[in-house]
């Protein structure tokens, strides 16, 4: 599922990114990568702030639309 859809609290992982080639690159730069684990921390105004590796990171749902978990 797209991770647009998970719960706050919910910690899953990722199975793969979607999107243009430079796209995969950005997420995968900030950590999104198959096998990490992302928690759902927040949501604001359609965006999520999630931890993944350590980091607290905001993703805007375009974005979240493309990270399948």
């Amino acid at each position: 599922m797209p991770l647009i859809f998970a719960k706050i609290g919910d910690e899953l992982e990722v199975k793969r990114v979607g999107g243009t080639p430079e796209f995969k690159k950005h997420l995968e730069d900030m950590g999104f990568v198959p096998g990490a684990v992302v928690k759902i921390i927040s949501t604001i105004n359609g965006s999520l702030i999630v931890n993944i590796k350590d980091s607290r990171i905001a993703v805007s749902r375009e974005m979240a639309e493309k990270i399948m978990v």
